[in-house]
């Protein structure tokens, strides 16, 4: 067994001689019990040179010259959709509303029913939070609220970018009945 060990020592140390002269190498740094490949390569230096970097960034000023333009062009369809996900978000509360209270808020009462326990007629006994708060529509105004409404049994609505009934394109009214 001495022999054994001898052996691949003598080994070892003529294979890293032979190393070192033939290649310039310097002979691994072991301790005893950990054996290192005479193929083990040194971690190579991570990183991005320069021009990867200035390659990404012109890849990138690229796109954003293509796609900011387009999006930059649609801002009054983008409130409107945001103003109709709004009020679906309010209608599927004062729905919840409903079933819990047997039926919706009052127009007097309003949609802030959805936020404090409201006071008055209908009663509400089964009342609980139904939003956080309330949101404003996207050009900054409260939503609208009508119980009986004019188009079904409750109308959400905002009077759109022009706050006034009506309107064409961003101007046009966003409601639970489009």
């Amino acid at each position: 067994m001495i022999d054994a060990i001898a052996i691949q020592h003598k080994a070892q140390v003529m294979f890293n001689t032979l190393r070192t002269q033939s290649f310039g190498l310097q002979p691994p740094i072991s301790s005893p019990g950990i054996a290192i490949s005479p193929n083990a390569k040194p971690p190579a230096a991570r990183g991005f040179t320069l021009i990867e970097i200035l390659v990404v960034v012109v890849i990138l000023g690229i796109l954003a010259a293509i796609v900011v333009p387009k999006v930059m062009e649609h801002p009054g369809e983008a409130r409107q959709v945001r103003a109709k996900q709004d009020v679906q978000a309010i209608v599927t509360a004062l729905n919840t509303y409903k079933l819990d209270n047997f039926t919706y808020p009052g127009t007097e009462q309003g949609i802030d029913a959805l936020v404090h326990k409201p006071s008055g007629t209908p009663d509400a006994p089964n009342w609980h939070g139904y939003l956080d708060k309330l949101p404003k529509d996207p050009w900054g105004r409260p939503y609208m609220y009508l119980h009986p409404g004019a188009h079904g049994d409750i109308d959400v609505f905002s009077y759109g970018a022009d706050g006034k009934p009506g309107g064409e394109g961003e101007d046009k009214d966003v409601g639970n009945w489009d």
